[in-house]
């Protein structure tokens, strides 16, 4: 099974990419000459799987059927992943250190797994099958890159074209605060390992396009939960309660303007809510009120000042309004700050592959993303691969229920990674 399927592989490797070139040589190989092409089979397959896992849907720390069929098919190609500890999620090593080569660390290629909590509304044979979740991040698009790059570099490495050894992580629970990284790196996914990229759907850049930059590319993203209490009453006479709807809606407001005045406005510190909740009738006031939202900020040190300065504000709303106020706050993902070297990296692999012209500078966005926690521990770098089908002019942004891709981005990251991995010469 294992042998017929790398011969299937290396059959399907498209003329172009022959004759091999000497790994030794690949630094210099011009873009045609470059091994590691998607081969046309294998991109029919990729998409099949893209739609298996759009249509089930699994949320974080779930992802039990979805990682079955990852590893199912490793294996079936002779790799031999190995599931993280909580049993969602996996990590799998490729290749082996060439005779006389130096060991060094590996370079780690990251997908995530999990969906998200919202119905799927699109129109397509590939809709999710399951109520009230989606794949509306395009984390199934990262995890079949990902899984195709494996595919590609285990038949190159077979045929002594992967000049040092890499590995794949896919990691449960990345919508989750502070999310499944942690997990992951707690089960071993970055021992050994040096370097870390990954890519991120990015519905405004064409397909054929990656977007990339030096630096913070996302922001920081925490969670914040708060209750107001006071007493209750009729609405007839609100001078003898805490009225509740107006000191809910003033710390609704009032948080995000004080703390607009009490930070740096380049630190890009944001309160957004996403839940106010309180009161049952047109003539009660209510003892009661809830809010949750997000906290965003775009400078680290700003981040890490957060929560203090959002406690006190709301404190100070709350407490003109009469309303007692509990606060949970609860720290999600710093910034995903991207590496230099790591960065400059893939654009020589987007340059080999689809030329100079295919990479765009892209700027610093507001979402959140944990891949930042592998970066507090080795340099890597994200990038933004498009998925946006050319000339479309809709907007279908992401964690919306209509959100979907031209599932030509899978074969662009594919062919991405794989030439990141044969272009990789860090400095050790």
């Amino acid at each position: 099974m294992e042998g017929s399927t790398l011969q299937r592989v290396k059959q399907l490797m498209p003329c172009e990419a022959a004759p091999a070139t000497p790994v030794g040589d690949l630094e210099g190989a011009p873009a045609g000459s470059l091994p590691g092409l998607l081969p046309a089979g294998l991109a029919a397959e990729l998409i099949a799987f893209r739609r298996d896992l759009h249509m089930h849907p699994e949320l974080g720390n779930r992802e039990f059927r979805t990682t079955a069929a990852i590893r199912a098919r490793l294996e079936k190609a002779g790799l031999r992943p190995r599931t993280l500890p909580a049993g969602t999620g996996l990590i799998c090593d490729i290749g082996r250190p060439r005779p006389g080569a130096e060991r060094r660390p590996l370079l780690a290629f990251r997908a995530d797994l999990d969906a998200l909590p919202i119905p799927d509304t699109k129109t397509v044979p590939y809709r999710s099958t399951v109520p009230g979740a989606a794949h509306a991040c395009g984390h199934d698009v990262h995890t079949t890159v990902v899984l195709g790059t494996g595919l590609v570099l285990a038949a190159l490495d077979r045929e002594g074209l992967l000049p040092h050894p890499v590995r794949l992580v896919f990691q449960p629970a990345e919508e989750i605060l502070p999310g499944g990284a942690l997990k992951a790196i707690e089960g071993g996914a970055l021992e050994g390992v040096g370097r870390i990229v990954a890519v991120h759907c990015d519905p405004k850049v064409e397909v054929g396009r990656l977007g990339l930059r030096t630096g913070a590319i996302t922001s920081a993203c925490d969670k914040l939960e708060v209750a107001l209490d006071g007493p209750g009453g009729h609405t007839a006479r609100p001078h003898l309660s805490t009225d509740m709807v107006t000191a809910a809606a003033r710390v609704a407001t009032d948080v995000p303007a004080l703390l607009a005045r009490r930070v740096d406005t380049r630190a890009g510190l944001a309160v957004t809510w996403g839940r106010l909740e309180t009161g049952h009738a047109a003539n009660v006031i209510p003892q009661r009120a809830e809010l949750s939202g997000t906290v965003r900020c775009l400078d680290i040190d700003a981040w890490r000042d957060a929560p203090d300065l959002v406690h006190a504000a709301v404190d100070e709303v709350a407490a003109l309004h009469r309303a007692k106020s509990q606060i949970t706050y609860i720290r999600g993902v710093p910034p995903v700050v991207n590496d230099q070297e790591i960065a400059a990296l893939l654009g020589r692999a987007m340059t080999a592959r689809r030329g100079a012209d295919a990479v765009e500078d892209t700027e610093q966005s507001l979402g959140g993303e944990d891949f930042s926690w592998y970066l507090e521990h080795v340099p890597g770098a994200m990038a933004r691969l498009g998925v946006r089908p050319v000339g479309d002019t809709s907007r279908r942004d992401l964690h919306c229920g209509d959100f979907d891709v031209d599932e030509g981005a899978i074969r662009v990251g594919v062919e991405l990674f794989t030439a990141a991995a044969l272009l990789d010469r860090p400095n050790l």
